[in-house]
């Protein structure tokens, strides 16, 4: 009788391992998929979609991988270490042509995850000779600030975003850029250096420029959207073969995403939010530098006051207006490379952006998420430039020389 109970709990242990080894076979476990971000408040997307289980809502497992720097996000996204990235819109625009990476290398643009909400700030050396969106003074500013040290720049990625911001602005203000320095710093490094006195002034991406406002290391001159009213910032960018490989993955992590990123443009949601971000694991700053600007309001410092964006603040959604990945607007990007010496012959435009941008794929996943598509290839301005026509980048480039 023993022996025969035995031998029944052996078949039955046997056909439950059996029903288990099935079920792995035809329900295997989800493929961890990784995604990088640098910690800035415009991670927020990402982070909403962890926090709130949205990734696991769309039945895929995601790993936020907090990185150091942009050239980090770049090398890990390219070598499929990370599957895709929170990353600078342009970055890889500027990776294909060389201006900020290896050319030819191929990273993917799935959809934008932010509009607006980055800044330059400017050191107290400015205090008093310029204030905050008076662009007509900068250059009587860098020129008497000059008059008793080096002036330089920072920006954190060549071609970047941020970048492109700093040479428009300067642009405008008629300040020659081979006069000035221009350095490449990390975002969450920025505060310290202007502290030691390495350069004196910055673009980067918030919450830096709240925190630096709130030490007192600097002001906050002019935000990016005083420079273009609703401009691509941070987009999510993918893996060329875990795009061509893991297509029907991709599409899940951008339907949490876009659902992630309609919760943040809930402004009731953003105090939330920010208390996420502000954790060490994530943008490891103070919640209220955080805060306030994901809100909108902008404590400038320099005793310029409080500036408040109604409408222009950092969105993500914005009624469909963000998402959208636009050829048009790789191709202004670059444009900027042309304009400002990055490269010295002009790039096949359409065929980069054509390559780069996956907005077929993201034309997929709108359709399902009932998001409207936005129009591309349409003439654009920017608040100092000119006009830029995609059909007609010539004329544009010619415009801004004169």
């Amino acid at each position: 009788m023993q022996t025969l109970l035995k031998k029944s709990v052996s078949i039955l242990c046997l056909m439950v391992l059996f029903t288990a080894v099935s079920a792995f076979k035809i329900n295997p476990p989800a493929k961890k998929i990784k995604l990088g971000f640098i910690p800035l408040t415009d991670c927020a997307p990402l982070v909403a979609a962890k926090e709130l289980g949205l990734f696991a809502k769309y039945g895929v497992d995601v790993e936020l991988s907090k990185e150091a720097s942009w050239a980090n996000i770049r090398d890990k996204v390219l070598n499929g270490e990370l599957d895709g990235a929170h990353c600078l819109f342009s970055m890889p625009m500027s990776v294909y042509t060389g201006v900020g990476g290896k050319a030819g290398s191929e990273m993917k643009i799935a959809m934008v995850l932010n509009n607006n909400g980055q800044a330059i700030t400017l050191s107290k050396d400015f205090c008093g000779l310029v204030g905050f969106k008076e662009v007509n003074k900068a250059a009587a500013a860098v020129k008497a600030v000059k008059a008793r040290k080096e002036v330089t720049f920072a920006m954190t990625f060549p071609g970047g975003t941020h970048d492109i911001w700093l040479r428009n602005w300067m642009a405008a203000a008629g300040i020659n850029q081979k006069s000035v320095g221009i350095i490449t710093i990390p975002p969450p490094q920025m505060v310290a250096n202007m502290k030691v006195d390495n350069m004196e002034g910055f673009c980067v991406g918030e919450p830096w420029n709240g925190v630096a406002a709130a030490q007192g290391v600097g002001f906050t001159h002019i935000a990016s959207q005083d420079i273009w009213k609703h401009h691509p910032e941070k987009a999510l960018v993918v893996n060329s073969k875990f795009a061509a490989e893991d297509k029907e993955d991709l599409k899940k992590v951008m339907k949490a995403i876009i659902e992630a990123c309609k919760w943040l443009d809930n402004m009731g949601n953003r105090k939330k939010a920010a208390g996420w971000l502000t954790k060490p694991y994530y943008v490891n700053a103070p919640l209220a530098a955080i805060e306030s600007r994901l809100l909108g309001s902008n404590d400038l410092g320099c005793d310029l006051g409080v500036q408040k964006y109604k409408d222009d603040y950092m969105t993500f959604y914005n009624n469909g207006l963000v998402s959208t990945p636009r050829k048009s607007h790789a191709m202004w990007f670059l444009a900027q490379y042309v304009r400002f010496g990055y490269l010295k012959a002009e790039p096949n435009y359409k065929a980069i952006a054509e390559k780069l941008i996956l907005d077929d794929l993201f034309a997929e996943v709108a359709k399902e998420m009932q998001v409207p598509v936005q129009p591309d290839m349409k003439p654009f301005k920017t608040t100092y430039d000119v006009n830029f026509d995609p059909a007609n980048i010539d004329d544009y480039l010619k415009a801004t020389k004169k």
